[in-house]
C-alpha cells in the first residue's frame, strides 16, 4: 500500500534530555516529549519542555497529568489548558492529548474545547483512541474536532497485532487526517506493518532496559524496571524505513 517514493516519517517518545538526543542523533523526525514513559507519558515538566524547543526536528508535547484513565473534569480540563500554554510559551511544534466518557467514547465536547484553546499548534490524538468501543465512529470524531493524526495500535495491545484493523483505518480516513500506528513497533516489524498499513508515519519508542541501581531501589526513588531511549534502536529502525523507498 505503501506508494514506493514516499518517505514514512519517524516519530520517537523520549521522556528526558537524554533520550532527546539519542532520538535525534538516531535520525527521527519528530518527538513525542513526555514524562513517565512507564505509565504510557505524562505532561513533561516545563523546563524539559524549554529544552526541547531548541530541538532541529518538531517536538509535541504529551498533555496528560495524572496516569489512569482519560476522563476529564473541570479542574483537570483546567490543567490541561494551562500544561497547553505551557508548550506554546515554550516554543515547541504541538501538543498530545486525549479524553474520554466513562463508557470508553471519545469525549468530543471536552476534545473540541481543548483543540480550540490549542489553536496553531500541531495535533495528535493519543491512544484514548484504543479504548473506545467503535474505531471508525472515533476516527470521525477525531477528525471532526481538528486533530492532525491520530496514535493508535487498533485497539489491540500493539500495532503489529492489528495490521488488518490499522489498513481499513488508513483507507477509511482518505487523507482526512493521519493514521499513526503505534505501540511494539520495532525495525524488525515496521516494513511489514507498513506495508500492510499504508501508514506514513509511525511511533516507537525505540528504548532498551536500563541498569537499576539497588540503593535508589531500596529508597523507592527509582522503579524496579527502567528503560532508555536508545539511538541504535532508532537508528535501526529509521533504516528499516528508508529501505521501503
Amino acid at each position: 500500500m505503501l506508494h514506493p517514493a514516499e518517505r514514512v516519517l519517524l516519530e520517537v517518545c523520549v521522556e528526558d534530555a537524554d533520550g532527546l538526543e539519542a532520538a535525534i542523533a538516531g535520525g527521527a523526525d519528530r518527538i513525542e516529549l513526555c514524562s513517565a514513559l512507564a505509565l504510557g507519558g505524562l505532561t513533561p515538566s516545563p523546563g524539559l519542555m524549554r529544552l526541547a524547543a531548541s530541538a532541529p526536528i518538531p517536538v509535541m508535547a504529551m498533555i496528560r497529568p495524572r496516569s489512569g484513565d482519560f476522563q476529564v473534569d473541570a479542574a483537570t480540563l483546567d490543567i490541561m489548558k494551562g500544561d497547553i500554554d505551557a508548550a506554546r510559551e515554550a516554543g515547541l511544534a504541538g501538543v498530545v492529548f486525549g479524553a474520554s466518557l466513562a463508557d470508553g467514547r471519545l469525549d468530543a465536547e471536552t476534545l473540541a474545547t481543548l483543540v480550540a484553546h490549542a489553536e496553531g499548534l500541531d495535533l495528535t490524538l493519543h491512544r484514548a483512541f484504543d479504548l473506545v468501543p467503535d474505531l471508525r465512529e472515533a476516527l470521525e470524531v477525531a477528525i471532526g474536532v481538528g486533530f492532525a493524526r491520530v496514535l493508535t495500535s487498533g485497539g489491540a495491545s500493539t500495532a503489529p497485532e492489528a495490521g488488518a484493523v490499522l489498513a481499513k483505518l488508513v483507507e477509511h480516513a482518505r487523507g482526512r487526517i493521519v493514521v499513526m500506528p503505534g505501540s511494539g513497533v520495532r525495525a524488525e516489524n515496521a516494513g511489514a506493518l507498513v506495508r500492510a498499513t499504508g501508514a506514513v508515519e509511525v511511533h516507537a519508542s525505540c528504548s532498551v532496559a536500563a541498569p537499576v541501581d539497588a540503593r535508589l531501589l531500596g529508597f523507592g526513588f527509582t522503579a524496579p524496571s527502567q528503560r532508555r531511549t536508545s539511538r541504535a534502536a532508532v537508528a535501526a529502525l529509521r533504516a528499516a524505513l528508508d529501505g521501503l523507498t
